[in-house]
């Protein structure tokens, strides 16, 4: 057992940077992470992935790869996550396959995985030539993230550990997130459970200013509780929203940008999985989070991620997004001419006001059906989740993704080939 000095702590928490600039691959892509901004991600790290065509299955590359272009085509979702583990491809050029997928299929924030600091330096490698930075350019500002998971309770293992060194040095930012489970990995209560959560997100973010002050950094946390008459993971549920309203304050104590998480361990797209995304996603909202992850698509605590779930989640998080928007109180808006228009007892469907905005004022829905209930009955009465196969198979069949440079394309796929060869890199376990 290591306990850290309060000073170190202290230190590190007045070194640690309290708004970073994230660079995508072009300047519209960039993402500043930093408190009162809302960032969100799909659901990431599932080894499994679901949809109505093929059903519930291992995660495979071509999910991997279907999974980032739905998370490029849609602008409410800023970073790319480790969307599902790729089980058909061999852990030692597992890191090659999704850093191909990211970079050539997507412009946004990559994700790096941290299994060991040759697979790091490699990834790096790779993002470094891919987006024609020089060894400054990368070390000196953000292009890349990781999460570290802490191995609660108590428990900073070596490759999360490695990974916190890796990326620090690298000038990368660094996720750090305790998924401390109320009952299992963490005491039983709220009160418990964030206190144990935020003693090792502390640690680890101490490790990551000990190594270089001023290295990009992200307190997190992912408390909730678990079924205590199975033992497996709950989401969504009121000590899931009370942890994030806690964390949010936590946050706001030491002053530094930070990450929280819906979900759902709902087993299948349904009225349970959307409430308990949603439930969470609030607390996320109400909590102040910089960045909401698994905030579309989870499923089962986070052992599927739904195609379907990914498209009618998203639908929400764009309603929320138009909801942050600023809503102006200017005479256009406020319409008196409009009110002197319309007689008392009239409507307002042809007052020039409505005419002059009716397309553009209010939110459309892309995945919702607001028809009444003949319209929809005489449509062949589809609900919201075959609607979702239907959009989703319709921007795989019809979105390329972003301009790549043909030449940097190449050079990543030679230096894949060469590098599978020579036997690729081995995780840190």
């Amino acid at each position: 057992m290591i306990h850290i000095g309060r000073d170190m702590v202290r230190a590190a928490l007045a070194s640690a940077p309290k708004s970073i600039h994230a660079h995508g691959a072009t300047p519209e892509r960039d993402v500043i992470l930093e408190p009162g901004s809302v960032v969100f991600q799909p659901g990431a790290g599932a080894p499994h992935a679901t949809d109505l065509t093929r059903g519930r299955r291992p995660g495979t590359a071509s999910d991997f790869r279907d999974l980032t272009r739905l998370t490029q085509y849609f602008d409410v979702l800023q970073m790319v996550p480790p969307l599902i583990e790729p089980q058909d491809v061999a852990t030692n050029v597992r890191h090659y396959m999704t850093m191909e997928a990211q970079l050539t299929l997507s412009d946004k924030l990559p994700f790096i995985f941290s299994r060991g600091t040759p697979q790091v330096e490699q990834s790096f490698e790779i993002l470094r030539d891919f987006r024609g930075l020089s060894d400054d350019q990368l070390h000196n500002s953000v292009h890349s993230y990781t999460i570290i998971n802490t191995n609660s309770p108590r428990q900073l293992d070596i490759p999360m550990a490695q990974g916190l060194i890796d990326f620090a040095r690298a000038g990368q930012v660094s996720i750090v997130t305790p998924f401390t489970l109320m009952g299992a990995m963490a005491p039983i209560t709220v009160s418990g459970a964030i206190t144990l959560s935020h003693a090792e997100a502390l640690a680890a973010i101490t490790l990551t200013q000990l190594v270089r002050p001023g290295a990009p950094v992200l307190y997190g946390t992912f408390t909730s509780n678990v079924d205590m008459k199975s033992g497996a993971p709950a989401f969504g549920t009121p000590e899931h929203f009370k942890a994030s309203l806690a964390a949010g304050q936590m946050a706001r104590l030491i002053g530094l940008p930070w990450r929280s998480a819906a979900g759902s361990a709902a087993n299948t797209s349904d009225v349970q999985a959307a409430g308990e995304t949603q439930f969470g996603l609030w607390g996320c909202l109400m909590a102040g989070a910089t960045v909401t992850i698994h905030a579309a698509g989870w499923l089962e605590g986070g052992l599927t991620v739904s195609y379907e779930k990914l498209i009618t989640d998203i639908e929400i998080l764009q309603m929320v997004a138009e909801l942050c928007a600023e809503t102006t109180a200017t005479d256009a808006e406020i319409g008196l001419e409009a009110l002197a228009e319309v007689a008392p007892g009239g409507h307002f469907f042809a007052a020039g006001q409505t005419m002059a905005r009716y397309q553009t004022e209010f939110y459309q829905p892309f995945a919702a059906d607001w028809s009444n209930f003949g319209t929809w009955t005489e449509a062949g009465s589809i609900d919201a989740t075959t609607r979702a196969t239907a959009i989703w198979q319709r921007i795989l069949d019809e979105e390329i993704g972003p301009d790549v440079n043909a030449d940097r394309r190449d050079a990543l796929h030679n230096y894949i080939a060469r590098e599978t060869a020579k036997g690729g890199a081995e995780p840190v376990s």
